[in-house]
């Protein structure tokens, strides 16, 4: 699997930890735990990709995090 920034938080209005995948538009899941919430999302991935190649929609290369130093 590609290596894309996941973001998990708390969602106190849903009541469940939610991963977003910023470099995918709308790529994100949920679940009860902060693992069960990477799992999910793991598979989102998988499937926003299968969905990406299916229309040929071009799929972003993984950014990663840069260290600034100042």
């Amino acid at each position: 699997m590609e290596k894309y920034e996941i973001i998990i938080y708390w969602s106190s209005e849903d009541s469940v930890f939610v991963a977003e995948v910023p470099e995918l538009p709308g790529c994100m899941a949920h679940g009860a735990t902060h693992e069960d919430a990477l799992l999910q999302v793991k598979e989102a991935i998988h499937l926003w990709m299968d969905t990406a190649r299916e229309f040929g929609d071009p799929i972003p290369s993984p950014k990663g995090r840069r260290l600034v130093f100042a």
